[in-house]
């Protein structure tokens, strides 16, 4: 009979460094009794290597039989997630600040290009012609009086919708593009679990 209790929850995603040794407790919350507790979180599960890739999918069931070692008659609960994917960090090289300006320089010149073209087929230039006249009675080719406050409105209102100032976060709601940044991450997430699964099943067979 199992003399203690654990309930243990694997964390989604952990971030680690080339070298580094990953312990339980890096991964999982663990609640137990505080002795058994400290033993198990101190336990070593893993060794990155540089032979390991940028992905490590750890399943629950390498916890548990992990923690077995340990107490073999320790009762497991398993809370959350069945699997956790520890992300090792690559060295991070400082950008030259050549290397940043062109890659602004293209980004200034992309986004440009596309408000353009965005303008030239929906006809803006015609529509505020046409508002110009419908407001004043006059008819010019460039109606500033229309076009310098809706080139300003566009800025800002790019602005309000990324929900960023350079690196200040207007409020707390997160933007459209860092809800897509979020889905696809989760997505990412879920094709490399499903697939470590996979090649974990073939092995298996193999064997």
């Amino acid at each position: 009979m199992p003399d203690e209790v654990m309930y243990i929850r694997l964390r989604h995603r952990v971030t680690a460094k080339n070298g580094q040794r990953i312990l339980i407790g890096d991964v999982a919350q663990v609640i137990a009794d505080d002795s058994i507790r400290d033993r198990i979180t101190e336990a070593v599960l893993h060794d990155i290597t540089p032979k390991d890739n940028n992905v490590i999918i750890v399943d629950v069931m390498t916890v548990i039989a992990i923690i077995r070692l340990f107490q073999p008659t320790l009762d497991i609960q398993t809370v959350g997630p069945p699997q956790t994917i520890i992300r090792v960090e690559a060295k991070k090289h400082r950008m030259g600040p050549v290397y940043v300006a062109f890659v602004w320089f293209l980004l200034f010149i992309g986004a440009g290009l596309a408000i353009m073209n965005f303008h030239e087929d929906v006809s803006m230039q015609a529509v505020h012609m046409r508002i110009f006249q419908m407001i004043t009675g006059n008819e010019f080719a460039k109606p500033l009086m229309l076009q310098v406050p809706y080139s300003i409105g566009l800025g800002l209102g790019m602005i309000l919708f990324f929900n960023h100032l350079f690196r200040k976060r207007i409020n707390e709601e997160p933007s459209p593009l860092e809800l897509e940044m979020f889905n696809y991450q989760q997505n990412i997430d879920q094709y490399v679990s499903l697939h470590e699964n996979k090649e974990s099943f073939k092995k298996v067979d193999g064997d």
